[in-house]
């Protein structure tokens, strides 16, 4: 077996191969060496395989729910890799996983579920992650109820014709949630493809988030 992603992948993504390298260049200086990941909504592994691949001693926890996990399980099998985990389950509606991570990362994935998730799926990361922990998000935003490009707006149109409930998120309501639960937004990376990388920080119980500012 290999360690690399092969091009029978099941589910193969060109947007996640085209992305991985940009994004895997800021998770560089973002984690630590030997930081322990979930990783919500794997897809087909892409992300996975590459990232232990090019991070550290990094032990990354891919995880996704169907119609994506049986396809998930059969590309990972594949792999021979120190440092990928075994996929698990992981429906964000419910969050029915245990255990304690260093970061939460999910790429591609707060435009996909519907609006009513959100809250979820920042309370599950959150719930996750010891103080100091990181939940980074990435894909698109809207800024104060603007879109940043008029591309982002035609794939909103053609997200919104392919689910209603999909679509592009206005950072500020996903900062807002963050903020219920503890998580600062400390950085907001500008990303190719007018992608953005956010990354949220988990403040200890007796920090006032509404004070931090960004």
């Amino acid at each position: 077996m290999g360690n690399e992603v092969s091009a029978n992948f099941e589910l193969f993504n060109n947007a996640a191969s085209n992305n991985q390298k940009f994004i895997a260049d800021e998770l560089k200086w973002l984690l630590v060496p030997g930081s322990r990941v979930l990783e919500i909504g794997s897809g087909s592994g892409q992300h996975a395989v590459y990232f232990v691949n090019h991070l550290k001693e990094v032990n990354w926890q891919p995880a996704d729910k169907e119609p994506y996990f049986g396809a998930l399980e059969r590309n990972l099998k594949r792999i021979s890799l120190s440092g990928l985990e075994k996929p698990i389950y992981l429906d964000v509606a419910k969050f029915a996983i245990a255990g304690k991570f260093d970061a939460v990362f999910c790429a591609n994935v707060m435009h996909i579920i519907s609006a009513d998730l959100i809250p979820s799926i920042t309370a599950g990361a959150a719930n996750l992650l010891d103080d100091g922990g990181l939940f980074i998000l990435y894909g698109p935003y809207k800024y104060r109820g603007a879109f940043t490009t008029e591309s982002n707006a035609k794939f909103d149109e053609w997200l919104k014709a392919r689910d209603v409930r999909s679509g592009i998120r206005d950072i500020e309501v996903v900062q807002a949630e963050a903020e219920t639960q503890r998580l600062e937004l400390i950085e907001d990376i500008p990303m190719p493809a007018n992608n953005r990388l956010l990354v949220f920080r988990k403040l200890s119980e007796n920090h006032d988030v509404s004070n931090s500012g960004f």
